[in-house]
C-alpha cells in the first residue's frame, strides 16, 4: 500500500475493521449486508466477505458504515 493511501486511510478513517469482544461483532466501514437471517450474516466489504455464522443473530445498531452484530457467534470467515 502506498504512502498516500495510507495517509488517506488514516485522515478519512475509511479503512475496513471489525472487532469482537463478548459475543458482539462491530463491523466498520462495510458495503452493504449480502444475507441476513438469525444464523448467518454475509457483509461484503472492498477485500471480499465477511460471514458470520451462529445462534440468534440480530444486528443491533446498523448504521450507513458501522454495524454491530450480537448472539452466539461461532464463527467468522472471511473470503
Amino acid at each position: 500500500m502506498g504512502l498516500l493511501r495510507k495517509f488517506e486511510n488514516l485522515v478519512l478513517e475509511n479503512e475496513f475493521k471489525i472487532n469482537y469482544i463478548s459475543n458482539c461483532l462491530n463491523i466498520v466501514n462495510y458495503l452493504d449486508i449480502s444475507h441476513f437471517d438469525n444464523n448467518k450474516i454475509m457483509v461484503n466489504y472492498k477485500d471480499g466477505i465477511v460471514t458470520v455464522l451462529g445462534k440468534n443473530l440480530v444486528v443491533s445498531r446498523l448504521v450507513s458504515d458501522e454495524l454491530l452484530i450480537e448472539g452466539s457467534i461461532d464463527k467468522i470467515e472471511f473470503r
